[in-house]
């Protein structure tokens, strides 16, 4: 079938797209967020198509992401989600509070089913008519690529001085004056002058790339208070990488006690932190198992087969 969805989140995208399915993704001359088009990070199949706004081919479903984009389906294909065209509503992330009163925006609509990517966000939002499915995330095999051998922790935060404590913004500054730390993504310069002692701030890299710069360091801290699971944790494990994580969100369910520590204890991360950085075969034998767990639970075929028949049961 032909699939229409925007590319909004690049490495859920980069997993989606390796289907069987043939995939239309609008392109915008600036491209800009409502046209990004084919990615220009991964090595996309040819079955990704890009098309303007007004040659769009026909297609037998939409994935949304976004609220607007309801409207754009109508005004760019003239047929309506839910309704003229079969629609479900991708829900990457967390509601903005845990007060229990986030409302979804298709909670009124029982036509479009809203998919959360953890077991989590499900719980948490109140999605009220709209059916709800749950699809965890999975991710393409990089390989073990994982070799340790700097005495340091990585971590991967997009601009995290905007995003503030939700990121842990406040961690990354506070645990960069007590072990090495090197952290990567997009607007990380603006750490430095909160903590001289952060290393290796890098941005636009690729995706292989940045797994390969990844998998030098001991081990990989994610520091998320409240987002909704990070691709970039997924990805740590499949590298062979030991984890450190919040125990918030959906990282006490993603990460078992044999890949890592998760607590909320920070100190304990330290601690743990300092123990690999001084026992190599230690932090390798632990993400030898975190790359086991990850292949197992997110492994890029459990991903597209549970895709697949949720799509199916759509269209059908």
């Amino acid at each position: 079938m032909k699939v229409l969805l925007w590319h909004v989140h690049g490495s859920w995208t980069n997993a989606f797209v390796r289907g069987e399915h043939s995939y239309v993704l609008p392109v915008l001359p600036d491209r800009g967020p409502d046209g990004v088009g084919r990615a220009r990070t991964w090595d996309w199949p040819a079955s990704v198509e890009e098309h303007a706004p007004d040659a769009l081919p026909e297609v037998d479903v939409v994935v949304l992401q976004r609220p607007h984009e309801i409207e754009l389906v109508e005004r760019w294909t003239g047929r309506r989600a839910g309704v003229d065209l079969p629609a479900v509503y991708l829900e990457h992330n967390t509601p903005p509070a845990l007060d229990g009163r986030a409302r979804h925006v298709l909670a009124d609509r029982d036509d479009v089913p809203v998919v959360h990517v953890t077991a989590f966000n499900a719980l948490v939002w109140d999605c009220g008519r709209a059916p709800t499915r749950v699809v965890e995330h999975g991710v393409p095999d990089p390989g073990h690529l994982y070799r340790g051998e700097r005495a340091e922790l990585a971590a991967v935060v997009n601009e995290p001085v905007r995003r503030g404590r939700a990121v842990g913004t406040d961690l990354l500054v506070d645990l960069a004056g007590r072990v090495p730390l090197r952290v990567y993504g997009m607007g990380t310069d603006a750490l430095e002058p909160l903590a001289p002692g952060l290393r290796g701030r890098t941005a636009d890299l690729d995706q292989a790339s940045l797994h390969a710069a990844m998998a030098g360091s001991r081990a990989y801290l994610h520091p998320f208070r409240w987002t909704s699971l990070g691709l970039s944790l997924v990805e740590a494990m499949t590298l062979g990488m030991p984890v450190l994580a919040l125990a918030t969100t959906a990282a006490p369910e993603a990460v078992p006690g044999w890949a890592g520590l998760v607590t909320c204890d920070v100190d304990a991360l330290v601690a743990r932190a300092r123990r690999w950085l001084d026992d190599p075969d230690e932090a390798r034998a632990v993400g030898e198992a975190a790359r086991a767990h990850a292949l197992h639970r997110f492994g890029l075929d459990r991903f597209l087969s549970d895709w697949q028949q949720l799509l199916e049961e759509v269209t059908r």
